[in-house]
C-alpha cells in the first residue's frame, strides 16, 4: 500500500510507549508535530524516534504563525529543516492563521482578516517559508468564530487567493469547514465547489463539541467524528480526482489506543467506500 493514502492517526503523547513497543505499524502513516520532538530529550524523544524509524510519517506544524509579522527564529527554522530531511516527510503543513505578536505566543490559531492586504502579506510570507523548506508546503484551513476586522472578501475567496498566489498545496480540514458552516450559516458543499481541489494533498478529520446553551460548535478535537463530517469527507474525496491521505486528529479527551484505532478502521471503510462508488482505484 502507498503509505500516504488511506486514514492515518495523529501520534500523541499518551500513546507513545504503547506504539513504540508494537512489532509493526497498525496504521498506514502517523502525523506528528515537529515542535513535540525537535529539541526534546528523554524517554519520550527516544520513543518517538523509534516509531519514526519504523513507520511512515507526515509532519504538521503548529507555531510558525504564517499570517503574523514576527520574524522566524533561525534556530527553530533550521531545526525544522533538519527534521524534515531526517524523517523524509513528503510535505510540511501549517495553519493559515496567526498565533504570535511582538514575540509573544498566544497558543491559539487566530483567523486572518479577509482583506487584499492580508492576502498579499500572507502570500509573501508563505513564499519565503517555502523557499526555506526542503519539501512542499501546505496551508490548512482553520475554524474561526468571529471575523477579524471588516472583511473585503469571503473566507472562501481569501483562502483560494492565498493558495493560488503562494502556489502552495492544501491540507483540507473537513471538520473545520463543517464547523464554520454551522457557526456562520453556509452550505459546506457549496463552499467546497469551485475551490482549487487540485491543490489538496492531505485531509484532516476530527470531532468537535456542540454547546447547546451558546448555540455554537467548537473545534475541540475531543470527540469521535460525527456522521455528517464523515459524509462530507466521502463527498469531497472523489472530487479531488485522486486518493489523498486523511488524518484522524484527537487532542482532547484522548481515548485508549485501541478505541482510537477502532475509529480509524471505521473511517478507513468510509474512505474506501467513497472511492468504490465512483470506481477509483487507490492503495
Amino acid at each position: 500500500m502507498n503509505p500516504f493514502t488511506g486514514v492515518g492517526v495523529g501520534l500523541r503523547r499518551p500513546h507513545l510507549q504503547q506504539v513504540a513497543a508494537l512489532a509493526s505499524s497498525p496504521v498506514p502513516f502517523w502525523e506528528i508535530a515537529p515542535e513535540n520532538v525537535v529539541g526534546q530529550g528523554g524517554s519520550r524523544h527516544r520513543q518517538v524516534m523509534k516509531i519514526l524509524e519504523r513507520d511512515p510519517i507526515i509532519t504538521h506544524g503548529l507555531s510558525m504563525s504564517i499570517g503574523g509579522f514576527d520574524a522566524w527564529d533561525r534556530d527553530v527554522l533550521e531545526n525544522l529543516k533538519g527534521f524534515l530531511k531526517e524523517t523524509q516527510s513528503p510535505w510540511h503543513s501549517e495553519h493559515l492563521c496567526w498565533s504570535s505578536f511582538g514575540g509573544a505566543t498566544t497558543h491559539e490559531l487566530l483567523p486572518m482578516p479577509f482583506t487584499r492586504d492580508s492576502v498579499r502579506h500572507t502570500v509573501e510570507r508563505a513564499k519565503r517559508l517555502q523557499a526555506e523548506l526542503p519539501v512542499p508546503f501546505l496551508f490548512e484551513n482553520v475554524s474561526y468564530y468571529a471575523c477579524l476586522g471588516v472583511s473585503e472578501m469571503s473566507e472562501k475567496d481569501f483562502f483560494a487567493e492565498v493558495l493560488e498566489g503562494a502556489d502552495c498545496g492544501w491540507l483540507l480540514d473537513i471538520n473545520n469547514i463543517y464547523v464554520n458552516s454551522r457557526n456562520h450559516g453556509f452550505d459546506a458543499k457549496e463552499w467546497l465547489e469551485g475551490m482549487p481541489l487540485e491543490r489538496v494533498q492531505q485531509m484532516h478529520i476530527a470531532g468537535h463539541t456542540w454547546y447547546e446553551d451558546d448555540q455554537i460548535i467548537i473545534d475541540t478535537h475531543g470527540a469521535p467524528v460525527i456522521d455528517p463530517v464523515i459524509e462530507l469527507m466521502q463527498w469531497v474525496l472523489p472530487r479531488i480526482g485522486r486518493p489523498v491521505p486523511v488524518l484522524l486528529e484527537r487532542d482532547n479527551e484522548i481515548p485508549e489506543l485501541e478505541v482510537l484505532l477502532a475509529e480509524r478502521v471505521s473511517l478507513q471503510k468510509a474512505y474506501d467506500d467513497a472511492f468504490a462508488t465512483v470506481g477509483v482505484q487507490h492503495g
